[in-house]
């Protein structure tokens, strides 16, 4: 029999996705399919009137092909334009953004649709756009540079799912913004977090998002972040599956990025999402658990509530999304982990206030972040939440000021008086090992922050300070195991820097030079003052031979840390002192 051959020619291939479907349908299913409806029409009509041709319309997903790429992103544009017009007169909670994909190569097209890699490469960078925006294959966004006055995201070359070769992403939202947050950056730098789906020996993982604000109220912004902070702990304490820390996921606030984006980036194979809109009186929390690795819905579900019942919802909210995730999990955990708080409801906002705050990380909200916990303090002295957020916030302080002994004696108060009121709360054992750490005694924080791990195994902080210690009893191995779970953990957080910086000291111990120079640019890539990191580099590259590189980076040093002394060195608690000279002496080996 002859071999029939199907003739191949070069095409624009455009993928077009319907985001919140499903969300819709769990609310009303007949107003979801209307809104698609009328969507799919907008899409269909512009398609054809710039020459395009639908061959898919499956589910919520539309396909069709075009014989120009500038075409084809120009009729994106244009139906994106039409659909952000409809989302906005039906209003936020009726809105059904899209997002698009485009790729170009060769497909064979057939009476019975179109076929090729480009298709399935199209379908898949989809899966990144921004709501309302576009993601391009490199093949398209090769063609399409300069033709459009866009602004788009490098997001690097990506694995996608079922496409042999990694594929390089460009994205961009509605305007032609910058869609990347700080996190993308150490992606294309090929320094990313795990794929989301994890090694075959880890469990997957779980993040949650900040739940957007869609009460036109500013001012409820830390109700919003308080109600998914809630959930985010009781998840994590279910021991279940491991959970993405707050100080990551919190980084993803604006919904510019796809779930699989998002799960890519974190590392997290499971998207916990959610809005609240309503006032200050009576809200409504719409919420959904995905998987990134598909792009799938597993639930979704709407709460309403009056603002005192808004405690409940981490219960409610919080054991539904467990019971999703892991059948099997204890039904007396689940009642333990997701009781209603038992501070009073004032008492609770002032908390989520000053977190809020806290997040923000300036030196005007740190301080607002403490009047808030001092007014919770006032208010219910014996709140076991109160005391921990107040042994954090001094914690904090405490490390600034190179381990002030006043304030970890205040750290260490709050936290015992923590304890006493909930000895099932992971966070003031990873605060008092802390301590001990910073007090010179290593083998002390160990034992604390084992603890919380038993309590909490998702704690990225006690991982890190498990690291810490290790290191500090010269035990390079089991200091890089914990500091490297702990980065992936919470690979996008805050203080990564210092993560970054003890994993250098690990490797420094261990005499892995390369490995030093590696962790130590990393840090110094988010925090370019980190003094430790830069000294610990300009030490590795001399012992490696480079010196020329070694001595640019003690100069740069010393322009950077004018006021550096010896003992800052000096000072570090590491069990045998040989290690802290060694250190001196590598550093004066790249100052010569």
């Amino acid at each position: 029999m002859r071999e029939h051959r199907h003739p191949r020619q070069i095409a624009t291939v455009v993928s077009a996705d319907a985001v919140g479907f499903s969300r819709l349908m769990h609310i009303d299913d007949e107003a979801a399919l209307r809104l698609l409806d009328e969507r799919r029409e907008l899409i269909v009509a512009t398609v054809e009137r710039a020459g395009g041709n639908i061959f898919g319309t499956a589910g919520d997903c539309i396909m069709a092909v075009f014989g120009n790429p500038i075409v084809a992103l120009g009729a994106v544009l244009r139906f994106q334009e039409a659909i952000g017009e409809a989302n906005a007169a039906a209003g936020p909670e009726r809105a059904m953004p899209f997002r698009t994909g485009i790729s170009a190569g060769p497909v064979m097209i057939r009476d019975d649709g179109v076929f090729g890699d480009t298709v399935n490469i199209a379908a898949r960078v989809q899966e990144f756009s921004p709501y309302g925006g576009v993601a391009l294959a490199d093949t398209a966004h090769s063609q399409l540079n300069r033709q459009f006055d866009l602004h788009f995201t490098d997001l690097g070359p990506l694995q996608l799912k079922n496409i042999a070769m990694p594929v390089r992403v460009f994205v961009s939202e509605p305007g032609g913004r910058n869609v990347a947050p700080r996190p993308l950056m150490d992606l294309r730098a090929g320094r990313g977090p795990p794929h989301a789906t994890g090694s075959t020996d880890e469990l997957p993982a779980l993040a949650v998002l900040p739940f957007q604000n869609l009460t036109g109220d500013p001012t409820l912004a830390y109700l919003c972040d308080g109600i998914a902070d809630d959930i985010l702990l009781g998840v994590a304490n279910t021991r279940s599956v491991p959970v993405i820390a707050r100080d990551s996921s919190f980084q993803f606030r604006d919904p510019a990025l796809t779930t699989a984006a998002i799960g890519l980036l974190l590392g997290a194979r499971y998207i916990v999402s959610g809005s609240v809109s309503g006032d200050a009186e009576r809200i409504a929390l719409s919420a959904s658990l995905a998987d990134s690795s598909n792009s799938r819905v597993i639930w979704a579900g709407r709460y309403e509530r009056g603002l005192k019942e808004v405690q409940r919802l981490q219960r409610d909210l919080g054991g539904e999304i467990v019971s999703r995730l892991e059948r099997e999990v204890d039904r007396v955990e689940q009642v333990r982990t997701f009781q209603v708080p038992p501070e009073s409801l004032s008492t609770w906002q002032l908390l989520r206030r000053g977190r809020w705050h806290m997040q923000r990380r300036s030196s005007d909200d740190t301080a607002r972040a403490f009047e808030y916990f001092r007014q919770a303090y006032d208010e219910d002295p014996n709140s076991s939440a109160v005391l921990n957020e107040l042994a954090w916030w001094h914690l904090w302080k405490a490390w600034l000021n190179f381990a002030d002994r006043d304030e970890l004696r205040i750290v260490a108060n709050y936290a015992r008086r923590s304890l006493l009121m909930d000895s099932l709360d992971a966070r003031p054992y990873c605060y008092l090992g802390f301590v001990e750490i910073l007090e010179a005694r290593p083998q002390s924080a160990i034992d604390l922050c084992r603890q919380a791990i038993d309590i909490n195994p998702s704690f990225s902080l006690a991982h890190t300070g498990l690291g810490s210690a290790r290191g500090l009893l010269l035990e390079p191995g089991e200091a890089i195991r914990h500091l490297t779970e702990a980065i992936r953990l919470s690979p996008f957080e805050t203080y990564l820097f210092h993560n970054l910086g003890e994993l250098a000291a690990a490797h420094t111990i261990a005499r892995n030079w390369p490995a030093v120079v590696e962790a130590a640019d990393r840090s110094l890539s988010l925090a370019p003052n980190y003094f430790y990191a830069s000294y610990l580099k300009a030490g590795a590259l001399a012992r490696l031979g480079r010196l020329a590189d070694a001595r640019q980076e003690a100069r740069l040093f010393h322009a950077r840390h004018p006021d550096f002394e010896r003992k800052w060195i000096e000072w570090i608690p590491f069990r045998d002192k040989a290690v802290n000279e060694g250190m001196i002496e590598n550093f004066q080996l790249a100052d010569a």
